[in-house]
């Protein structure tokens, strides 16, 4: 259809289609379903080349909104991070480059933040970097208990 211009056209409207083609009443549905899925893996599997990652993500961000669970979506981008950028979970050691790791998986975490929820981010950043989670600690979803305690889910 619009094979390498996922801009092209009404995305919105087709990624919604693919999304209910693939059996899901809602793109965070769709998403729930896949929890350590990058933005772009998702995007992929509504369309390679179609639909782009940021698409997904402004898709998710709009219906976090409309249904008030904007914090969960938060923390389901920071699973979304984790896994992709420290796939065997939270390192044991903050060396120098373990640390890079981590700073790499916080920035791209807060660069998926939306405006109202930033200060919160910086601050669960902040929290993990001060005292770190047991070794290896990987969330699989948005309501684990440690990346529910630093954000809970009374909305900004």
């Amino acid at each position: 259809m619009n094979e390498d211009h996922p801009w092209r056209g009404n995305w919105p409207a087709r990624m919604y289609e693919r999304v209910r083609e693939l059996g899901y009443d809602s793109l965070t549905a769709f998403a729930e379903a896949r929890p350590t899925a990058t933005l772009v893996e998702l995007a992929n599997a509504l369309g390679k080349g179609d639909i782009a990652g940021v698409q997904v993500f402004q898709g998710l961000v709009e219906e976090a909104e409309k249904s008030h669970r904007l914090t969960r979506l938060v923390r389901s981008q920071f699973v979304r991070e984790l896994s992709e950028g420290l796939p065997n979970g939270w390192p044991p050691v903050l060396d120098d480059e373990s640390r890079m790791e981590v700073a790499l998986v916080l920035g791209s975490w807060s660069g998926f933040t939306p405006f109202t929820h930033e200060q919160r981010v910086s601050q669960a950043s902040d929290a993990l970097l001060a005292h770190p989670p047991p070794p290896g600690w990987r969330p699989l979803g948005p309501d684990d208990e440690l990346l529910r305690t630093l954000l809970p889910d009374d909305e900004a």
